[in-house]
């Protein structure tokens, strides 16, 4: 009887030995899937703005193992961003540097694109990357460590090991977003239209193009075949304001209310600039911050971009 005990466990732990072996391991994306799967995004967030697409795609190759850990599986996290005071939305909680910490958990991986885009753009301690050549990935790598984006001693030598590896220097020398084919990653609310050879966006579920050296508001208002009075209303701009190259040009009226709730003023950044940002109409954004017409605001302020400041 005890040798067919014996038999029957042996048995047992073989079958059950097998069954683990014959078990799939878990896929996992690898960066060439990475990069060929996000690089438009990452291109688009350069143009509007102005960080480099080699960099966006490094860190969130580097913070996210490429789209596989739990982060960014569970909370369409890519770059490991906290959720500080300002952030309202979902959150993930995990251990990070110290137990149970907030991150920010986002509907979809563009969000977490974007939102990293307005991170670095809205905090002072960044300001001074925006000042670096579009192609200077090394100058980036260093100035983000310096800022104390991560604290790994050796983050910035990880980015740029990242971006060599991969050769993503190269999407830094994109000159025109007209020339990237239709994203097809299910991110339908942000795909690229043909519009008399201008690529058609959407912020905050509004048309815009993005201009070109030599553009005004005549020269577009004819070419996309619209009113020239009303493209300037959709901007809150008129016949002699000044369009400066890759800037946004809203194809529709903007809205009343931001997706975001707050935005952090930037050294050198006005009341135009962040309307035109967000997508809200400007008199809307002065009402929401009981600001009269024609005032700017301070670096380091706080504006409204949804409901009016009591």
């Amino acid at each position: 009887m005890k040798n067919c005990n014996g038999l029957v466990l042996l048995v047992v732990s073989l079958i059950f030995v097998c069954s683990v072996i014959a078990q799939p391991s878990e896929y996992k994306m690898r960066s060439a899937e990475y990069v060929s799967k996000y690089k438009d995004d990452a291109i688009k967030e350069m143009f509007q703005f102005a960080i480099p697409a080699s960099i966006t795609l490094a860190q969130g190759m580097l913070e996210s193992d490429n789209g596989n850990s739990p982060l960014a599986v569970y909370a369409n996290n890519h770059f490991g961003i906290k959720c500080h005071i300002e952030w309202t939305g979902a959150t993930f909680i995990q251990d990070d540097d110290t137990k149970n910490e907030c991150f920010r958990k986002y509907e979809k991986v563009l969000d977490s694109f974007n939102d990293h885009s307005n991170f670095l753009k809205t905090r002072t301690r960044y300001n001074f990357l925006f000042s670096l050549k579009s192609n200077d990935y090394k100058g980036w790598a260093n100035g983000l460590k310096q800022a104390g984006y991560a604290t790994n001693p050796k983050y910035a030598e990880m980015l740029i090991d990242i971006i060599e590896k991969n050769k993503l220097y190269e999407y830094d020398a994109v000159t025109t977003i007209a020339s990237l084919a239709p994203s097809n990653n299910n991110h339908s609310d942000k795909k690229l239209q043909t519009n008399n050879d201008r690529s058609v966006f959407y912020n905050n579920n509004i048309k815009y193009v993005l201009s070109k050296k030599g553009d005004t508001y005549v020269s577009l208002a004819k070419q996309l075949d619209l009113p020239v009075s009303m493209l300037c209303r959709f901007n809150d701009a008129s016949l002699l304001t000044i369009i400066g190259t890759k800037q946004c040009v809203y194809i529709q009226p903007k809205k009343n209310d931001a997706q975001q709730r707050l935005h952090t003023v930037a050294q050198g950044e006005t009341m135009y600039s962040i309307s035109q940002q967000y997508g809200v109409k400007l008199k809307k954004l002065y009402r929401k911050n009981n600001m009269s017409e024609g005032t700017e605001p301070k670096a380091g302020q706080k504006l409204s971009l949804r409901k009016r400041i009591r």
